[in-house]
Order: C-alpha cells, then sequence, then structure tokens
C-alpha cells in the first residue's frame, strides 16, 4: 500500500515538471463567441493567458492582458492545435509529434482516439494508440501529460536551456577564482591588461618585454637640419678640363 507521504512526493514532483497553466488550458473551451465581446466581428475564443489561467479569450480580450503570456489555439481537423514556436518556449514539447499545416508546425492539445489503426502503422501513441508518422511517443501534449502522470519520471514539461547553462557555469567559475581585491582599480586595470595580451597572443611575454618592444617601437631622434641652406641652390659651375700635353 502507496502511503501518503509517498503520494505527496510524487504529486510534488509532477508539479515541478508540469507548469500550473498546462492543464486549465487543455481543458478550456475554444472557438466559442465572446459572452462580454458578443458584437465583436472577431468575437472568438482563440486565446488563452497562462498567467490568468482562466477562459479562453478573444482578441478583444487581450486588452486587459497586457504584459501577459498568452498563446493562440488554432484549428485543424476539428482539432485544437497550437503552434510550435508559440508554446516551445515555455514547455519542452519532446516526445510529442508534430505536424505542419499551412506552412507551419504545429502540435495537437489533446488525444485523438483512432478507432482503427492503419496497417502497417510502425510508431502509435502509447496513450491513445493514435498512428504516428515519425518516431514520437505521443501525439499531443495530453497525451504526454497522461505519460507523466502514469509514473514516467523521464518525462517533463520543464523547458532547459543547455548552452544558457554551460555559459553561467563558466561565468560562475570565472566569479568564483577572482578574489576579493578583483573590484579595485588596480585589480582591474591588471587584469583588462592579462585579456589583451590573451586576445593577442602575447599571454607569455613579461613586463620588460612589453618596455623593450615599447622601446625598438619609438622613433629615433631626427637628424640635424639646417635652415640656412634651405634656400641656397648650387650654381652651375665652370666645368674643368684635363690639360692637354
Amino acid at each position: 500500500m502507496v502511503s501518503s507521504i509517498a503520494i505527496g512526493r510524487m504529486g510534488k514532483e509532477e508539479d515541478e515538471r508540469t507548469p500550473p497553466w498546462l492543464k486549465p488550458m487543455l481543458r478550456a473551451k475554444y472557438f466559442n463567441s465572446c459572452s462580454i465581446h458578443c458584437d465583436s466581428n472577431k468575437s472568438e475564443c482563440n486565446h488563452f493567458c497562462l498567467d490568468c489561467r482562466g477562459p479562453a479569450l478573444c482578441p478583444s480580450c487581450l486588452i486587459h492582458h497586457q504584459g501577459h503570456h498568452y498563446v493562440q489555439i488554432r484549428r485543424s481537423s476539428y482539432h485544437n492545435v497550437v503552434r510550435v514556436s508559440e508554446i516551445q518556449r515555455y514547455i519542452d514539447i519532446s516526445c510529442v509529434q508534430t505536424y505542419i499545416i499551412n506552412s507551419a508546425k504545429i502540435v495537437f492539445l489533446n488525444e485523438r482516439p483512432q478507432p482503427r489503426p492503419g496497417k502497417g502503422v510502425t510508431y502509435t501513441c502509447e496513450i491513445c494508440c493514435r498512428s504516428l508518422v515519425d518516431a514520437f511517443r505521443f501525439c499531443s501534449l495530453g497525451c504526454k501529460l497522461g505519460g507523466m502522470e502514469r509514473g514516467d519520471h523521464d518525462l517533463s514539461f520543464t523547458v532547459r536551456f543547455p548552452k544558457a547553462t554551460q555559459m553561467n557555469q563558466m561565468y560562475n567559475h570565472i566569479r568564483g577564482s577572482e578574489s576579493d581585491e578583483s573590484t579595485t582599480p588596480k585589480k582591474i586595470a591588471k587584469t583588462t591588461q592579462m585579456f589583451n595580451r590573451l586576445m593577442m597572443g602575447e599571454g607569455n611575454a613579461t613586463s620588460s618585454d612589453d618596455e623593450a618592444t615599447a622601446n625598438n617601437l619609438s622613433p629615433s631622434t631626427p637628424p640635424l637640419y639646417n635652415d640656412r641652406n634651405a634656400g641656397r641652390r648650387r650654381r652651375k659651375g665652370i666645368p674643368h678640363r684635363a690639360p692637354f700635353f
């Protein structure tokens, strides 16, 4: 028998892997006429606010949700879909089959049960047995959520940024290697000088070598120049021939 503590831990892990707005978004009713803006030409409720987690919104309702995060829900074969470019900024959609409709990659929100699976089907959804085109595990976001509720701890909707994580680790390593004196102007100047040397490929040069190089690069003393002879020109003299004997 599973104890209440174990159930609480499982629920906590599921909450950490699933955003709080995902289930309300999947359960919301879309493409109904807005009760507030029913007289508007665009009164169809096809947006969902991730911050408020309320009912579906029409384009006129979005005025009251400025600064919030929301996605637009679309229709494909009488099923609700969302564009991958919009939803993947907030959740990880790996293991879910994606499709291209009207030159845009989309993903289905909820399961689409198939009464008779096609012949020669290689991949099927693990929840609703829907035929899949590629090697994915689920046909929709709702089916992936169902796989998580079954106890698959390898699944998660949490977005991971591997490149940003590596950059943060490198930044923390550099900050950790510096001492408290790194904020002093002298230390900053020294660090900048070392960085410039590394960028120029002179990381092994010493200060004495730098001074010698600076002396060699300095211009030499110009020769003395007599201004008196500046305006004079040498006149053509009388030619002297060798005497005849």
